[in-house]
């Protein structure tokens, strides 16, 4: 488990506590937690959030550690849609081998923790986990690809002053299945990454301004639990800058 606090005295009379209940070991300053790797740079004032040990045994796994490496996590070719799912029976037992399901769940968990430049593109693939096909799988293996060229991609956090600053942007209607549109937003403190959000809209949308609206509203409800979640740790946010 981790503890995080700003008073170390506090932080001491937990563990205290903890220990007098549980038998349980001190292993100081956090090194590595559920795959991450966390370092620090006392000179420098960053610290690194890391899952490039967890990227390259994914990669070893899917047969992916000797693959091209490519730039982009999505690229603009891929055009996926429900009509690329298998119809012949030889499709259907091609995929019935490929571990496509696998592969998502590992890279959610990349996307989720420290990887938000893969969000869209997972976002993407994960759409078509019942009924994958050829050209779905192919674009899983690209995603793969662009991991073997961005294996040491971390978060680093510094100490600059601590504003919360939120982006958001939408895709209109460019799900081809059924045109819906797709919500964005990433919220930053200092310079990193804190949240990130790439995922299809959940009603029908009939104008770029209806898409904004929407994008916006939920953006919006990230920055108030975000702002609370801070001013509970001490860091209170006099306002957030949004673009």
């Amino acid at each position: 488990m981790l503890v995080a606090g700003a008073n170390l005295e506090e932080i001491n009379n937990l563990k205290k506590q903890l220990s007098s209940e549980f038998k349980m070991k001190d292993l100081g300053a956090a090194k590595q937690i559920l795959g991450m790797r966390i370092s620090r740079d006392e000179q420098r004032g960053t610290l690194q959030l890391s899952q490039a040990e967890y990227v390259c045994k994914v990669l070893q796994r899917f047969n992916m550690s000797d693959a091209k490496p490519v730039r982009t996590p999505l690229a603009s070719h891929f055009r996926l849609s429900m009509e690329q799912c298998p119809e012949t029976d030889e499709e259907k037992d091609f995929m019935g081998r490929v571990p496509y399901a696998s592969v998502i769940g590992s890279l959610m968990y990349a996307m989720v923790c420290t990887r938000p430049d893969i969000s869209n593109a997972v976002g993407v693939v994960s759409r078509y986990m019942s009924n994958p096909g050829k050209q779905h799988w192919e674009t899983v293996k690209w995603i793969l690809r662009y991991l073997r060229g961005a294996t040491e991609k971390c978060l680093t956090f510094r100490k600059d002053k601590l504003k919360l600053k939120g982006y958001v942007d939408s895709d209109f209607a460019g799900e081809v299945d059924h045109w819906r549109s797709t919500t964005g937003y990433v919220f930053t403190l200092g310079s990193t990454a804190i949240s990130w959000v790439s995922q299809l809209q959940k009603i029908m949308t009939i104008s770029t301004t209806e898409v904004e609206y929407v994008v916006v509203t939920e953006a919006s409800k990230e920055l108030i639990w975000l702002q609370g979640l801070l001013a509970e740790l001490g860091f209170q946010q006099d306002e957030c800058v949004a673009q």
